[in-house]
């Protein structure tokens, strides 16, 4: 059974925004209990839905309560609901992440958020040997039509030991390989709003091989797990 992200999810959320407060979330506890459970049978659904094409291992939805010990931001509480979807390491690399919110600020992210750096080295070598591949994938037309291009942090000139004139540089010089896809509230409360977040990340699959592979092994092609 596949489920829709109920219009209480998003009501909440913005009652949420004007009242971000102890006191007040409190008082509404009981609502913010139903409304998360109905959304955490969501995330479930499409972890299901991930399943049947993808070996994911792991499910995360995180806490509507923020970390302020370290932050300037003191308002206690989240104003979206956010879910990660693992894939089975080490020969999977990647991941899924869904976000909810309202005034259509909803999107999914899929990709390489922080790479670690024997991850960013190995990539951005592979890219420097050859990416003639990557280029491909990232610029099939149906791939471009739902996920569009890279976003991500990316450095303003080359890494140390690259050269700033290497013609992949434009890849090279990045710190995140990520790509999103935005929702409006409308299309969130859809009945096939989970169908579309499953068919757009299946579609990230030849990036994901592709990338499974690089980071598997080394610059000759041997394993490295």
């Amino acid at each position: 059974m596949t489920y829709s992200i109920p219009n209480k999810t998003l009501d909440f959320l913005k009652k949420l925004e004007k009242n971000n407060n102890r006191d007040w979330f409190n008082e509404n506890k009981a609502e913010f209990k139903e409304v998360e459970m109905q959304t955490k049978a969501c995330y479930n659904s499409l972890f299901e839905l991930l399943k049947t094409h993808d070996d994911v291992d792991k499910l995360k939805i995180f806490r509507i309560y923020r970390d302020v010990r370290f932050s300037k931001n003191k308002l206690p509480y989240k104003t979206h609901f956010g879910g990660s979807f693992h894939r089975k390491k080490p020969e999977l690399r990647g991941g899924y992440y869904l976000h909810i919110a309202p005034n259509n600020e909803s999107f999914i992210a899929t990709g390489f958020w922080e790479p670690n750096k024997d991850d960013l080295y190995r990539i951005r070598k592979e890219f420097e040997m050859d990416d003639s591949e990557i280029r491909k994938i990232v610029s099939n037309k149906s791939f471009k039509n739902i996920w569009g291009e890279f976003v991500g942090d990316e450095l303003k000139t080359a890494p140390r030991d690259f050269d700033k004139d290497h013609p992949a540089i434009d890849l090279i010089r990045k710190k995140q390989y990520i790509f999103t896809k935005k929702y409006t509230d409308k299309e969130v409360l859809s009945d096939t709003f989970l169908e579309d977040v499953n068919k757009s990340f299946k579609a990230i699959r030849p990036f994901f091989n592709y990338m499974s592979d690089v980071l598997t092994t080394n610059l000759n092609g041997e394993s490295i797990i």
